[in-house]
């Protein structure tokens, strides 16, 4: 009885953090039977139930079912925490050794990959109120720790420090010590790649402003330069009759 109570609450708190995240979401109704992530999440979890039980074959023919329903594919032996929300969801690949924390948003098309062949752990590791987005790439043993943001289309290959935002290929950190967030205002991200070139065009334009006014600066003198070559030529030239 008591697991039941305990299932219910869990299924009620992942129905709560749909409304919570996707202003799209209208009903319950709609969101039971219309959002993908939440399907997936819910297979996801009956396949980890199965696979510490050590029911390795069913638990992953359920994740293999869990994707061919959503496009969404999670391995069972993957760890994930509450109120985790896969937003649209379709291309979302988790990991074997992925662990997920709390209060985690994932964007469609992101992919959380090991990179080694080795029986270890080789996933991400991701901690509670991050924001992954559309597209994003986290590669092997990597930590994000509380309040990150990975930017739309980022490859993220370290590990990525508690309330930084990081964008690029590879991914850099081009903000740190923000608020733990729960949304993702793509519109708004930094681009390193911009600012870079911004500041290289705001120092050569310092620079010729400098040299405008150094060469305006400057007194022209008599040509002694020309005077001193007529001088030296007319010696050779009186020479040559010697």
């Amino acid at each position: 009885m008591e697991g039941g109570v305990i299932l219910f609450k869990i299924l009620k708190e992942d129905i709560q953090t749909v409304f919570a995240k996707d202003p799209a979401a209208r009903s319950v109704v709609e969101v039971v039977f219309c959002y993908p992530g939440l399907h997936a999440l819910w297979l996801h979890r009956i396949a980890h139930s199965l696979w510490r039980h050590k029911l390795l074959f069913f638990a992953r023919l359920l994740s293999h079912i869990g994707r061919f329903l959503t496009g969404i594919e999670i391995h069972p032996g993957a760890k994930i925490g509450r109120r985790f929300f896969i937003d649209h969801g379709m291309g979302v690949v988790i990991g074997e050794t992925t662990e997920i924390g709390d209060d985690v948003l994932l964007y469609q098309g992101a992919v959380l990959g090991g990179t080694a062949l080795e029986k270890k752990k080789r996933h991400p590791t991701v901690g509670n109120n991050v924001v992954i987005g559309a597209g994003a790439t986290l590669l092997g043993p990597t930590t994000v720790d509380d309040g990150a943001k990975i930017g739309s289309g980022s490859v993220v290959i370290r590990s990525v420090p508690a309330g930084a935002t990081v964008v690029g290929i590879p991914g850099r950190v081009v903000e740190k010590g923000r608020r733990p967030i729960v949304d993702l205002e793509h519109g708004r991200l930094p681009d390193p790649v911009s600012e870079a070139i911004n500041l290289i065009l705001k120092r050569q334009d310092k620079m010729e402003k400098r040299l405008n006014t150094f060469e305006n600066s400057i007194i022209l003198a008599p040509d002694e330069l020309k005077e001193m070559a007529a001088k030296v030529k007319q010696v050779f030239n009186n020479g040559e009759g010697i």
